[in-house]
């Protein structure tokens, strides 16, 4: 078995699946003699052996055990390693249960297609599923704990953790969509100009001063104290000399900590005598990034967080470090285990508890208590394992929000003020959180930026509290904010980059700061920022991540799509031009109809309340609007199309050619923007398909709420050129011949090219076309067919971008099409695309136009553009 490629669909996809995040894994099984899984000896039995649990695989057959049913009458080994992949993420603390397994279109070849958790888990899960499956086959032995191990490793490097695991999922169930901006916890919620930010619980919000201030326990102190709250009393040092009378002027018990520590490192508590704070002085040091040591007075009572947000106090918990009860005849280490064998424990933040791993620093507790791991220690006492509360460690926490007595309240959201944190946790030691500290003598030990939200999420006893929500209640404070921009997504086999470019030239005649991407490149209001195809997801999350945006234009193609899903969940507008055959044969694709459900995807993801526009004249596009979940508006270069009559009778919105306008119509009642021939883009209306593209465009912006006012102006002003649509009928008018330079890089193309061309007056029309490597056959062979009915010469060359092919396969691909149709068609071998530029302008007779279609348009256009300044310099030389 070989894998031939693994992606990951980070959003929707064309397996029309909405809440999962996918590994689509091509897997050739051609290699191997394909046998069905009951075909195999032993087979069955050592699947069942190795995962008993796949017996709750439901499958196909509905019922529990039915994945077990399908392997003994016989299924695929690609159906097989689907759901392997599936159970050893669940064994790894990871239920991800979605999964699919369909045929690639090729003999032995297969899609599988499961969920994840975790991008790089859900990769080593497909590696992992091949490698178990080839030793199933072969009787081999395979120990599972390495690879469990190892996803949990991946998991927890990679996933966000429970604070701001919970921001987002508390965004996501609002609608505000989120994308993570590094490989810990900096992410965005919402989209360019409306996106907010959160690293861990620090927001975009939070005021840096208030972050300085909690990490400078000294200064927090101060103010405290200024402000009379109830503070340790205390002294800070930075050398040993000081100590001494430091713990003279605190007075025994003491607690010694670094003063700009976090996450209780180098904390020492309960010191008794000058010894041990000797010690924990320089066990601090080690933790001191300013050198800076607090010497306190030691609270004596439960160690309590308190949880402002937004000066509100939401939360409150009362921690307790990791622990063991003895029993009188378990060792320390049987009661760590039997501690860990609680289900609520796992291995770093996977469940709701995390198992207490014992370290040099447990060790060390254990030693100075003058025990070893080994002794038992008495029946009923507690012994603590660890030197701080945290959760991470092992520790515990209860929720007690509903007893803190109202000063205590009081008190915590005074502080948040003073320090000047929107998110604060307030550390408090006291014998009773029930009473106020006046009472009980108890003290505010820190206040802490970016407090972990875990104990609260998930306490171990009481009730859980949402405290993600206040979060999204301040940084999105509008009833119904979902941070969104405008998205206009726009898909289709041609077109598709004009009608973006000239969706975002209307949103930026209209004053918007209009980021958009194209196969050209992505542009931040007209600034060419990335140059080549940029039709995929990066491309888009790099449009939707710049603060300066507030409406994004999105081309979308299949490559894109199939190669790793889309860039966002849910736009609002998405425009089909048309689905012709290109590309089929790649990535699974081998129908026209396969196609068309790639880029259906598009307009299934807009919202609920926004529009699909759909090519009524094209019988593909238009049966998109089945699967839709939206509003439906109609574009059509023939207004009496029966499908445009039937949506204009339900008073919905179509845009039609009549009569020479381009108009858009709201029921049966005519707005009209525009006669074609004054668009510059349509070349006086000639260009038919761009007035298919315009009818895309106003509708997309009508629908936008952008005036017919507004439209004209920038219909006016969208000028046909290398520098607003490069590549595409881009005309250079030379002394005594023209040039047009097209992208037509498909048989729909280069027939819509040639109703164009057909209209132009010229002595000799001279092609300069190349065949495509990732096209079928029969494809090149249409196109060189295509053009033999539209020019009088044709040059064929051929560029380095080969893709599988060779030169000369390329070329008799076109030949062959050539003389299908007319076998005394003058014909030139040229492969450089620069040598065959060259020579057809060296050799132009007067008149003539020169028709080239290139795929590598920004070299193309240089070198005209060259051609173009030896001209004014009467440096262009002509063959005799």
């Amino acid at each position: 078995m070989k894998i031939r490629e693994i992606n990951a669909m980070r959003g929707p996809n064309y397996w029309s699946v909405r809440r999962h995040k996918l590994i689509v894994m091509v897997l050739d099984l051609e290699e191997m003699e394909e046998l069905p899984s009951n075909k195999i000896d032993g087979f069955p039995e050592r699947l069942k052996t190795m995962f008993p649990s796949m017996y709750s695989h439901r499958c196909s057959e509905g019922c529990e055990g039915g994945f077990f049913m399908r392997v003994d009458e016989g299924t695929w080994m690609g159906h097989i390693i689907e759901h392997i992949a599936l159970e050893i993420q669940t064994l790894a603390g990871m239920d991800t249960g979605f999964g699919r397994t369909r045929g690639y279109g090729e003999e032995g070849v297969y899609s599988v297609v499961f969920s994840y958790m975790e991008e790089s888990v859900g990769r080593f899960a497909a590696k992992s599923a091949v490698r178990i499956c080839e030793a199933l086959i072969a009787g081999e032995d395979y120990d599972l704990t390495e690879d469990i191990q190892e996803m949990r490793e991946l998991r927890e490097a990679d996933r966000l953790g429970p604070s701001t695991g919970s921001i987002v999922e508390e965004a996501e169930a609002r609608g505000i969509p989120w994308i993570r901006l590094n490989k810990y916890s900096l992410c965005q919620l919402g989209y360019g100009a409306n996106q907010k930010r959160i690293q861990a619980t620090v927001t975009s919000e939070t005021s840096s001063i208030g972050v300085e201030l909690a990490c400078d326990k000294e200064d927090t102190k101060y103010l405290l104290e200024q402000a009379e709250v109830e503070v340790p009393r205390g002294d800070i040092i930075r050398r040993e000399r000081s100590l001494e009378e430091a713990c003279r002027y605190v007075g025994y018990p003491l607690v010694i900590k670094p003063i700009d520590g976090n996450h209780g490192r180098g904390i020492t508590v309960d010191i008794q005598n000058y010894e041990d704070a000797l010690q924990a002085f320089h066990h601090a040091k080690e933790s001191s990034k300013s050198g800076a040591i607090i010497v306190e007075k030691f609270i004596v009572g439960d160690d309590y967080r308190l949880l402002v947000i937004n000066n509100k106090l939401v939360a409150g918990a009362i921690r307790t470090p990791a622990h063991v009860i003895g029993d009188g005849t378990s060792t320390i280490q049987e009661l760590i285990d039997k501690v860990n064998s609680d289900p609520r424990r796992g291995y770093g933040h996977e469940n709701v508890l995390t198992q207490i791993s014992v370290n040099e620093l447990t060790k060390t507790i254990i030693k100075d208590a003058g025990y070893t791991l080994d002794s038992v220690i008495p029946e009923g006492e507690r012994f603590i394992l660890k030197d701080t509360a945290n959760l991470s460690t092992g520790g515990t926490a209860e929720d007690i929000t509903d007893i803190i007595h109202p000063a205590n309240v009081s008190m915590a959201e005074r502080i948040s003020k003073i320090i000047d944190l929107d998110i604060c946790g307030i550390d408090i030691m006291t014998t009773d959180i029930s009473k106020p500290l006046s009472e009980t003598g108890g003290a505010v030990l820190e206040v802490n930026a970016g407090p972990g939200f875990r104990m609260h999420l998930a306490p171990t006893t009481g009730l859980p509290r949402n405290v993600a929500s206040p979060v999204i209640d301040k940084l999105f404070p509008q009833k119904g904010d979902t941070g969104r921009i405008p998205i206009i997504a726009t898909s289709g086999t041609n077109g598709k980059t004009t009608t973006t470019r000239l969706i975002a030239h209307i949103a930026k005649m209209k004053g918007y700061r209009v980021g958009y991407t194209t196969s050209d490149g992505v542009y931040i209001q007209n600034r060419l920022l990335m140059t080549g195809d940029c039709t995929g997801p990066a491309s888009t999350e790099f449009v939707l991540k710049d603060p300066t945006v507030n409406f994004a234009v999105l081309e979308c193609a299949r490559g894109g799509l199939l190669r790793a899903g889309l860039g966002f969940k849910k736009c609002d507008v998405a425009v089909v031009t048309n689905v012709a055959a290109d590309h089929l044969g790649l990535k699974g694709i081998h129908t026209i109809e396969q196609l068309a459900k790639v880029k259906a995807v598009v307009p299934e993801t807009v919202l609920p309340d926004g529009y699909a526009i759909l090519n009524a004249d094209d019988d593909l596009v238009y049966d998109m609007r089945r699967n839709v979940d939206c509003n439906v508006a109609l574009f059509s270069m023939d207004e009496n199309n029966p499908r445009i009559k039937a949506l204009q009778r339900l008073n919905g919105i179509t845009a039609v050619y009549e009569n020479g306008w381009v108009t858009i119509c709201r029921g049966e009642w005519k707005m009209r923007i525009m006669k074609a021939e004054n668009i510059p883009l349509t070349y006086g209306g000639k260009a038919k398909f761009m007035i298919q593209n315009v009818l895309g465009a106003i509708l997309a912006a009508h629908v936008q709420g952008i005036s017919i006012e507004d439209m004209k102006a920038a219909l006016e002003t969208f000028i046909p050129s290398a520098s607003q649509t490069p590549g595409r009928l881009n005309l250079f008018e030379f002394k005594d011949f023209t040039i047009l330079l097209d992208y037509a890089h498909n048989p729909a193309g280069m027939r819509a090219l040639k109703k164009f061309t057909d209209e132009l007056d010229a002595t000799v029309k001279v092609g300069i076309i190349a065949g495509i490597g990732d096209r079928r056959i029969e494809d090149n062979n249409e196109m060189g067919g295509i053009a033999a009915e539209m020019f009088d010469e044709i040059i064929i060359r051929q560029d380095k971008r080969l893709r599988g092919k060779t030169e000369e396969e390329l070329i008799k691909m076109l030949n062959d099409g050539i003389k299908t149709k007319d076998p005394n068609k003058k014909t030139t071998i040229i492969p450089s695309e620069k040598e065959a530029i060259t020579y057809a302008v060296k050799n132009a007779v007067k008149g003539s136009l020169i028709i080239l279609c290139s795929d590598v348009i920004p070299d193309a256009l240089d070198l005209v553009q060259q051609f173009k300044d030896k001209e004014a310099k009467g440096e262009l030389v002509f063959a005799d």
